[in-house]
């Protein structure tokens, strides 16, 4: 099992502190740090401005991307989202219930939805979006906008990179299947 906080070891030669391996300290984890920043965020956001419209934060995240690209297929809207497809599916189903979106076949395949916001969804998240942006400042309360930009490109760097690792991932068991 792993500890919270590491056993710190003498110096290194080069003067960095030697952590124990099998340990790891949660206040210096980063996925630790970056989910407690988002969990926090989104709790209350959803709290406070989402749940008295009867949205959760995956709602959110549906009608905010289709508020800033306009329609989208519904696979497209899974990859812009971070939702999988199945669990997108039922989003969009109940955004569909709530008149928030419109469900559409597509012309050129009966295969492919595009979603869109409907007027009622344009609409609310007009009204939730300076409650977005007051909710994104106060997190960022202290932090210069130039550091806030590093911050930003970094944590994207990341998602690309885990994106990509679980690419590689799939196409190396994929490999070792067909051999």
């Amino acid at each position: 099992m792993w500890d919270i906080i590491p056993e710190r070891l003498p110096l290194a030669a080069d003067g960095r502190t030697v952590t124990d391996s099998r340990k790891v300290n949660l206040a210096d984890y980063l996925p630790y740090l970056v989910n407690r920043v988002g969990s926090i965020i989104a709790d209350q956001f959803g709290a406070e401005t989402l749940a008295p419209h009867r949205l959760s934060i995956a709602l959110w995240r549906v009608m905010a991307v289709l508020a800033a690209n306009g329609r989208q297929r519904q696979i497209d809207l899974a990859d812009l989202t971070s939702i999988d497809a199945s669990t997108l599916s039922r989003i969009v189903t109940r955004l569909v219930r709530l008149n928030l979106v419109t469900r559409t076949r597509s012309a050129t395949s009966n295969r492919e939805v595009a979603v869109a916001l409907s007027a009622k969804g344009s609409a609310l998240v007009a009204r939730l979006i300076p409650d977005a942006r007051e909710m994104e400042a106060e997190a960022a309360a202290g932090i210069s906008p130039e550091e806030l930009a590093v911050v930003k490109r970094c944590l994207r760097r990341m998602y690309g990179n885990m994106k990509n690792r679980a690419a590689a991932s799939t196409a190396t068991r994929a490999k070792r299947v067909a051999v």
